[in-house]
């Protein structure tokens, strides 16, 4: 079974094409960084206007690499959200309509559900059940995961989530957007210790988060520095801030393991690239004789295999009948503010 992954909810595009058999064959991204930077975040307008201009040529470009046809599709798998409504919709919109002219299915997946499954084109990849914690630039949360489509909240961030606060804190060192990146090698130059920040939340008795705090935190020392331009500082203060993050997070899934008595650690999402996050979580799991996994670096960042992945994942566990009767149809839509409990029971073509 050959299946064609679209994504677009947010500012990168992403094309892939996955056999059942073979595992990927071919995918391809393109980012809008360089366009939003500009404006120091991501406009959705203009997000939208660029999916439009790039999803055609990527899909050509990943049938060619792949060897493969349009008609060799037996299902399109594509973002219906959460994410930008007008970015959601170019890739919705492209994928009906490639579908009714192949009459073959569509599947809409819910993005995160796209990150949490990307782990499954890891070698070696997790197996359920597992504890997953997803990291990005709209999403904070620690996850119960079961089996396919049983997915538990335990945690989430109450306010900004982890991505967010990098990109600010990014902005208040004077750094261009996107700012993980950029303060993670900064902090690669610091000294831990030297400047302290809050761990906020880090001891309280449920799983949840925040983050706006320690930004606040952030923005209060940027203020008081005699020279908040020094290297030294900028350097230092980007050391603290990332230790402050990896340490809530270290503990709050430490705790979720414990909790629910896990073995299996899966981390998804754009963050989960971070060097000192990934550094702090193998030495964790390594100590208490659990496991760790991260996607490939190429697909921490939103992608088409992620959600072709998930497409091919809950084609498995439905029948033709059901197939059929929920995806060849020609009504469509885009789900802004869907959550993933509600698209594990709720698969909508």
């Amino acid at each position: 079974m050959l299946i064609l992954g679209l994504e677009s909810s947010c500012d990168e595009t992403g094309v892939a094409l996955i056999d059942n058999e073979k595992g990927l064959l071919a995918h391809a991204v393109h980012t809008q960084i360089d366009m939003h930077r500009l404006y120091g975040g991501v406009v959705p307008e203009l997000a939208s206007r660029d999916h439009i201009r790039r999803v055609i040529p990527l899909i050509e470009q990943v049938l060619e690499e792949a060897g493969k046809k349009k008609e060799d599709l037996d299902a399109i798998a594509v973002t219906q959200g959460p994410g930008l409504a007008g970015a959601l919709l170019v890739g919705v919109s492209v994928a009906h309509a490639l579908a009714f002219a192949l009459d073959i299915p569509v599947i809409g997946i819910h993005h995160m559900e796209g990150h949490l499954l990307a782990n499954l084109l890891a070698d070696p990849a997790p197996t359920f059940p597992f504890i997953a914690l997803l990291v990005s630039g709209g999403h904070t949360q620690i996850m119960k995961v079961n089996c396919f489509g049983d997915y538990e909240l335990l945690g989430d961030t109450l306010d900004d989530a982890v991505g967010e606060a990098f990109d600010k804190t990014a902005q208040l060192l004077g750094m261009c957007y996107p700012g993980g990146p950029a303060v993670s090698a900064l902090a690669e130059k610091g000294t831990s210790g030297a400047i302290d920040l809050p761990r906020p939340m880090i001891h309280s008795p449920n799983l949840d988060m925040s983050f706006s705090g320690l930004k606040t935190a952030v923005l209060t020392a940027v203020k008081n520095a005699e020279n908040p331009d020094d290297e030294t500082f900028r350097a230092n203060l980007a050391r603290a801030f990332v230790d402050a993050v990896v340490d809530v997070l270290a503990a709050k899934v430490v705790k979720a393991m414990k909790q629910e008595k896990m073995k299996t650690l899966v981390v998804a999402g754009g963050v989960s690239a971070n060097k000192q996050l990934r550094n702090r979580l193998v030495y964790e799991m390594r100590k208490r004789g659990m496991q760790v996994f991260f996607p490939p670096i190429k697909l921490c960042t939103d992608n088409g295999a992620m959600i072709a992945t998930a497409g091919l994942e809950r084609i498995k566990h439905m029948s033709d009948e059901d197939i059929n009767r929920h995806f060849k149809n020609l009504k469509f839509g885009v789900k802004p503010r869907w959550r993933l409990k509600e698209a594990a029971a709720d698969i909508v073509g």
